[in-house]
């Protein structure tokens, strides 16, 4: 069954994060699937994936507030068809900062065009809805909306490798609260001074920038206010 009692923090070259295995592992890869490992800060691991697009949902993952850590390939769930009993295993596990689980598939658009992969999904969707556990199909739609998904690259590779502590961040943007909104060089600048970066502050949530157009060094940014949403969602009916 999914868990929650996890957590990581990366650490450089000496990652604290959960040891994980996997459910499924590839024992002969074959195909033109791209597989790789993620540096994950939120896990604090090499978070393995499969295809692009599981890399680019993992971007999804790392730099939005309301995913506090995911697993890959968390459990193998047993699922009734028909007569035959059949085995899924998600690709993802996300754990949200509301404390609720959610698992993750990550397909194509054109793979679920295919009637059996439709057929399956069907019925494991059916199957966690009688288990009330949240299930989510994200597609390439989704997943590879521009320029939102450049952007939050963009964001993720400019932010510290060591995340500063979420009490450092916080204080800074108490500290600094009066010179927002202010343009994202200009927060590096202003930041720099107390060792924290505008880049952190986008990942935890206590800043915001638009994402519907791709983002520079003369992008605004905000301090986020007690009652504004988050500044993006990936499934907003499911909260996050």
């Amino acid at each position: 069954m999914p868990s929650n009692l996890w957590q990581g923090r990366w650490q450089g070259r000496a990652p604290m994060g959960d040891t994980h295995q996997r459910a499924r592992q590839v024992i002969s890869p074959s195909g033109g699937i791209v597989r790789g490992k993620f540096p994950s800060r939120k896990n604090g691991r090499m978070v393995h994936h499969e295809g692009l697009l599981e890399l680019e949902a993992i971007y999804l993952f790392e730099t939005s507030p309301l995913i506090v850590r995911y697993r890959e390939q968390p459990a193998t769930i047993h699922f009734p068809d028909g007569a035959r009993l059949r085995r899924y295993t998600p690709d993802f596990e996300l754990v949200l900062a509301s404390g609720g689980v959610v698992l993750i598939e990550v397909k194509p658009v054109r793979s679920l065009q295919d009637e059996e992969v439709r057929h399956k999904l069907n019925r494991v969707a059916e199957h966690m809805q009688r288990s009330a556990m949240p299930f989510i199909i994200l597609t390439d739609a989704e997943i590879r909306q521009e320029p939102r998904l450049s952007s939050l690259r963009w964001v993720y590779h400019r932010a510290a490798r060591v995340p500063p502590s979420p009490d450092a961040v916080t204080l800074a943007a108490l500290r600094y609260s009066s010179h927002f909104p202010l343009a994202i060089h200009a927060a590096a600048n202003l930041l720099g001074e107390c060792g924290i970066d505008p880049y952190s502050l986008l990942l935890t949530g206590l800043a915001q920038c638009p994402l519907h157009e791709g983002l520079t060094p003369e992008t605004l940014i905000h301090l986020t206010e007690e009652t504004q949403d988050a500044w993006f969602y990936i499934a907003q009916e499911h909260g996050f």
